[in-house]
């Protein structure tokens, strides 16, 4: 049996003067490759850190040789080596940091990694089977119970990362997901804490029931979030939906 993978990206400033998100959709053969960053802005020059790693993912995916399920430690280690390597050229340590999440797709199996606050979600039957969890303060609160999944969204410490690239490791730093069987999963959605902090899970799957395709389904999520957004000093907010059907 086999799958069709369809897809959609979509990306806003929001009310800030430059966008730090960068978001990349690639294809080789029967294979898809996605990746989206955050800058962290707070730091300066995020946004060359986010266009820089979903470049090197992209270019990697392209180029490489490997088996699907071997790309994305790979990606991860190149993307900070030569984002590390930047930052010393431009004098910029102290700079040039992002988040970053992706996930790619051989004929049967999605491989999911991460590092920072930008999510994956993964959705079975319009529900939301899993999502990765984020290297933030808020998340460690949740997980032990101190505070709600729902109240992540609100916390006053909601930006403080454990976690980002362009910050020195001695062992790796991102997560990898266990493998996810496309058989398992009819749609998934990576996306920036300013897209996922302004609409609700249940949001997302109510729009996903009644949409026909990803571009509809990004869509109704972007007018929810932009309708919160109004009149807040909002962030910038990014997203690309991926729809997985039986071919």
């Amino acid at each position: 049996m086999g799958f069709v993978v369809s897809y959609d990206v979509y990306t806003d400033a929001g009310s800030r003067a430059v966008n730090e998100d960068s978001i990349r959709a690639f294809t080789k053969d029967e294979d898809y490759g996605f990746v989206l960053c955050d800058g962290l802005g707070g730091m300066g020059m995020g946004d060359l850190a986010s266009q820089l790693v979903v470049s090197v993912f992209q270019d990697m995916f392209l180029k490489s040789d490997e088996k699907v399920k071997k790309f994305l430690p790979v990606a991860f280690q190149a993307a900070q080596d030569v984002l590390t390597g930047e930052q010393i050229r431009l004098n910029a340590r102290q700079r040039m940091k992002t988040t970053a999440v992706s996930v790619v797709m051989d004929k049967k199996h999605a491989y999911i990694g991460h590092i920072g606050d930008s999510r994956l979600y993964v959705f079975q039957d319009n529900k939301i089977l899993k999502r990765t969890l984020d290297h933030s303060i808020p998340q460690m609160l949740a997980l032990t119970g101190e505070i709600s999944e729902s109240d992540i969204r609100h916390h006053k410490n909601r930006s403080i990362l454990l976690r980002t690239m362009g910050v020195e490791w001695e062992e790796p730093m991102y997560e990898i997901m266990k493998p996810i069987s496309l058989s398992k999963c009819n749609a998934m959605l990576l996306c920036s804490d300013g897209f996922w902090e302004l609409i609700e899970d249940d949001e997302m799957c109510i729009t996903l029931a009644r949409s026909g395709n990803p571009r509809e389904w990004l869509e109704q999520m972007a007018a929810i979030v932009n309708e919160r957004g109004q009149g807040t000093d909002m962030d910038n907010n990014s997203a690309i939906a991926i729809w997985i059907t039986k071919g």
